[in-house]
């Protein structure tokens, strides 16, 4: 079965997304490895100067709630959520998905990722076998309750996400235009 991903879109207090990235490059990277997390891609949305979109993935719905635990009730996360949270206006913008999780070739300037949300699972089936390949790093949404619900995720919706260009869904979709954070 495909990991547990979190796709998540920070909206921040104008001007501070640098500071948000330079925080969690050093600090939030490493700390949340090191309690199993699997941290993808960070990106500057390119559109909007104060979103901040990041992936991390966990093996299974168990493993992410372990994982959780220990990293918002470990040490890294207490010294530095302060000064995190002081540029988030939102973090609450959380798709919970199954899938191989995704992280920007190197040297990327710009990721596209699209967000559909699909009428029909059996008609979205057929238009991914035609347009979309491995290297899209397709994304369903993951139907299990939220088990660590102090981080919300949104609910209620069916959705599909994948990285890089495609031709357009039949279906309402958003595509975000997305700049690599780079290390």
């Amino acid at each position: 079965m495909s990991p547990v991903v979190e796709l998540r879109r920070y909206t921040l207090h104008p001007g501070a997304r640098e500071t948000l990235i330079e925080l969690f490059e050093r600090e939030f990277v490493t700390g949340q490895q090191a309690v199993g997390i699997t941290v993808g891609g960070r990106f500057r949305d390119l559109d909007d100067p104060d979103r901040f979109v990041w992936l991390r993935a966990f093996p299974d719905m168990a493993g992410r709630r372990r994982a959780l635990e220990a990293f918002y009730g470990g040490p890294v996360w207490r010294e530095h959520r302060d000064a995190a949270n002081a540029t988030m206006v939102d973090s609450d913008d959380v798709l919970l998905l199954r899938g191989p999780g995704f992280t920007p070739p190197a040297g990327a300037r710009e990721v596209l990722a699209t967000v559909c949300h699909p009428a029909d699972a059996a008609a979205f089936d057929a238009f991914a076998t035609e347009h979309l390949l491995p290297a899209h790093a397709l994304h369903r949404t993951e139907h299990a309750e939220n088990d660590f619900p102090r981080l919300p995720v949104r609910t209620g919706e069916d959705v599909r996400v994948w990285f890089g260009p495609a031709e357009p869904a039949p279906w309402p979709s958003r595509r975000l235009r997305l700049e690599p954070v780079t290390p």
